[in-house]
């Protein structure tokens, strides 16, 4: 029996051609420079987060206002006004690369799944007792998995909303979780200081990573699932093997609170940003685990941290009311964006790495490109 190729002969160069300039592309991005291309005033109250879909035509944020829009990226007019919630719209997300639902958690203790086109609430998930700080699609999108101060994380059907498992372990509210790139788990991190990793299928606990001293700000898992990295309150951060929950290298370098994390695409580099105004840059190839640049410049805490596609770049948002981007070759600042008037808390690169949009406690959101 003959099997049909996955890619006909009169596509393969057309697909190489694509697949070239795209690399190019990615190559390319730290040549050029980004200039404010919309400056919207999203909400009444000052935005909780933002994201992009995975085209970089929309981003989507939540407020204090209780709302969540979604926006046009070229031209910063609102598409969908997402109504419903009851108090603070606190987390957001796409469920790229279809980008058709949006999912959104709330101060109401509730997460909601929403249609982006037409606004309308699909499902709402009931059951947590307190506020919901964090709620994200698994990689398949049949599944939502939602962290609260309640101290619990709850996995739901998408489809019909059902409750199909509530994680109990934690002793303090739940404020980060990451799902492995198949699917197959999830950690949540806890003020408690732990990190639990739980088996998506059974719902089970598989074990915990205990050795910071105080609460965990963020936590995630490498691309292959091989690792996890966690950030604490605690002013360090801990690289754990997962299958020998064990932690392998810790970080003390900064000097007050680690506030994020984040890989690079490949997972061969890990970027730490803390409220001592500093991110760092660790190179964690070939089983070592360096220090490669510190990032100052920043004159106010920093929030936030995030990679380029490439991985060429770094952007971090800080408290003094810019975002940075930095080359991580030369580990030079090449260019601030200035533009807020507040704190910026959230920053992200578009699936491209064309776009970057930066939200701020001044009620605004920009677009740069």
């Amino acid at each position: 029996m003959l099997k049909e190729p996955l890619i006909s002969p009169n596509l393969t160069e057309i697909l190489i051609k694509a697949l070239s300039k795209l690399q190019q592309r990615l190559c390319d991005a730290t040549k050029k420079t980004f200039v404010k291309h919309q400056t919207i005033k999203a909400h009444l109250l000052p935005l909780t987060n933002v994201c992009f879909d995975k085209e970089g035509g929309r981003c989507l944020t939540g407020s204090y206002d209780r709302l969540c829009k979604v926006w046009s990226v070229d031209d910063g007019q609102v598409i969908t006004t997402l109504e419903g919630h009851q108090n603070v719209v606190y987390s957001v997300a796409f469920n790229n690369p279809f980008s058709d639902r949006a999912l959104t958690g709330s101060f109401d203790k509730t997460a909601k799944l929403w249609n982006v086109f037409t606004g309308d609430c699909l499902v709402t998930f009931w059951g947590h007792t307190a506020e919901v700080v964090g709620a994200q699609f698994n990689p398949s999108k049949e599944t939502v998995a939602t962290i609260s101060m309640d101290s619990t994380a709850r996995v739901f059907d998408v489809i019909t909303g059902q409750e199909l498992a509530t994680l109990l372990g934690h002793d303090g509210e739940v404020v980060a979780l990451d799902f492995s790139s198949s699917g197959s788990h999830l950690i949540t991190g806890s003020f408690d200081s732990k990190i639990l990793l739980w088996d998506t299928r059974t719902k089970k606990c598989e074990g915990a990573f205990k050795g910071h001293s105080e609460e965990i700000s963020n936590c995630l898992f490498s691309f292959n699932a091989a690792l996890i990295a966690s950030s604490s309150m605690d002013k360090t951060v801990k690289l754990w093997d997962v299958r020998m929950m064990n932690c392998v290298h810790t970080i003390n370098t900064h000097s007050d609170e680690v506030l994020d994390i984040a890989f690079n695409a490949k997972g061969t580099h890990l970027a730490t940003a803390s409220s001592d105004a500093s991110a760092r840059i660790f190179n964690m190839t070939n089983g070592d685990f360096v220090e490669e640049a510190v990032f100052s410049g920043h004159s106010g805490e920093v929030s936030k941290v995030c990679f380029h596609p490439a991985g060429s770049l770094v952007l971090t948002a800080s408290q003094d009311t810019t975002c940075r981007l930095w080359d991580t070759a030369t580990n030079d600042c090449l260019q601030i964006l200035d533009g807020h008037s507040d704190e910026v808390f959230s920053c992200a690169f578009s699936y491209y790495g064309d776009s970057v949009v930066t939200a701020s406690k001044d009620n605004s959101l920009i677009i740069w490109r």
